[in-house]
């Protein structure tokens, strides 16, 4: 497939387009696949907006040129993969594949994974109060030095394409967004987006310390929403976990949804509090038009109502179904079979979004957003 081809089918009435890329660990794969397919298609984000290892892929997306991203990104998955002896085995049966499964996951807590983290030549409790080792189990210092390797941050910079990562203030709570558009990225701003600790330390930048983002919110969505959105916009929303799930039968599939149920983005209560704003400010600015304008501007001073939330939204939202063999390492085993499975899903649910027709079209201006859920049924996840 040629990636610096868009699909001359394409022809699409929104004025930019926004990638939105969730936390996840090793399901990231799947975001990747997704990308794989929208590329393929045509589709060029103007705006990419990670969490985790979500801010991680949106770096080497945004931070290569078009035709280099799907490289980059198999570059980057491929250098992380734990390999294991003797793994063709692991098609003869689940319990094997299951096997392996709690091999890789093992491997990474104690051998960490090439290419990201690495443990600590001493346990936390063996270092002193204070230094970064007492913090956390893991030296994330080959993760920067990947990044070096395969993201262009100069060419992020350039702002050729808006990336934003999101973080949390370890001192305040607060939750922030590191953004090209106000800022130089480096890869500390990516690193600490995805410092989710105990496991990694802060990352510090300018002094203050920081770590993932997902501590508070999974998904930047409610970030790009807030932002104002004053054009027709499309937004591709790419979730590594699931807030549906089945009932589970074991321990193991109790640890596996509670992280789902975490971690899950409630794309639902942050599109419902977007409505509630569009509608009101198109409220305000039909009220608007009946007001004198110098009354207008007592009032409402700079607050316009008619510069902002004036666009409208189409979310086409894809979301990575629990795998029938999936256990609760999933986040953080490595394994290279998973990694590629995780790949192919996420193409077979974005092929999925891409022959649907219902969101190329702008929805009801009264509506003001509309989302498009795309998820694997239970019958074809394998």
């Amino acid at each position: 497939m040629s990636f610096e081809s868009p699909d001359p089918h394409l022809d699409l009435p929104f004025d930019q387009t926004v990638l939105v890329l969730q936390g996840g660990g090793a399901l990231g794969p799947y975001q990747a696949g997704a990308y794989e397919v929208l590329h393929g298609h045509g589709i060029r984000p103007d705006w990419i907006s990670g969490i985790s290892i979500g801010a991680i892929n949106g770096a080497l997306i945004a931070g290569n040129a078009p035709g280099d991203r799907i490289d980059a990104l198999k570059a980057f998955w491929r250098k992380v993969g734990v390999h294991l002896p003797g793994d063709g085995a692991t098609s003869v049966s689940d319990i094997a594949d299951y096997v392996y499964r709690q091999m890789s996951g093992a491997w990474a807590l104690s051998a960490g994974v090439q290419g990201f983290f690495r443990p600590w030549f001493l346990s936390p409790w063996f270092n002193p109060p204070g230094e970064v080792q007492a913090t956390s189990f893991y030296d994330t210092a080959p993760l920067r030095q990947t990044l070096l390797d395969l993201v262009d941050f100069d060419r992020i910079n350039r702002g050729e394409t808006r990336l934003s990562v999101g973080a949390v203030h370890v001192r305040t709570g607060n939750f922030v967004y590191f953004d090209n558009r106000d800022r130089t990225i480096t890869p500390d701003h990516i690193m600490a987006s995805g410092a989710l600790p105990p496991g990694f330390p802060a990352v510090i930048i300018d002094g203050e310390p920081y770590w993932d983002g997902g501590l508070v919110s999974n998904t930047p969505l409610s970030y790009v929403l807030e932002s104002g959105i004053a054009r027709d916009t499309l937004v591709f929303q790419v979730d590594l976990y699931s807030a549906t799930g089945p009932d589970p039968a074991t321990l193991d599939e109790v640890e596996e949804r509670r992280k789902e149920i975490i971690y899950s983005s409630r794309t639902r209560m942050n599109t419902d509090a977007f409505l509630e704003k569009y509608r009101l400010r198109n409220k305000l600015r039909a009220l608007a038009r009946h007001v004198p304008p110098e009354v207008r501007a007592e009032l409402l001073g700079k607050d316009d109502p008619s510069d902002a939330f004036n666009g409208r939204v189409s979310l086409v939202h894809l979301i990575n179904r629990t795998n029938r063999r999936e256990i609760q390492s999933k986040d953080y085993e490595f394994w290279c079979r998973s990694l590629e499975m995780h790949w192919r899903n996420g193409r077979t649910d974005a092929e999925t979004a891409m022959q649907a027709e219902s969101w190329r079209q702008l929805n009801d201006p009264e509506t003001g957003l509309a989302v498009y859920d795309y998820i694997r049924p239970d019958k074809v996840t394998a």
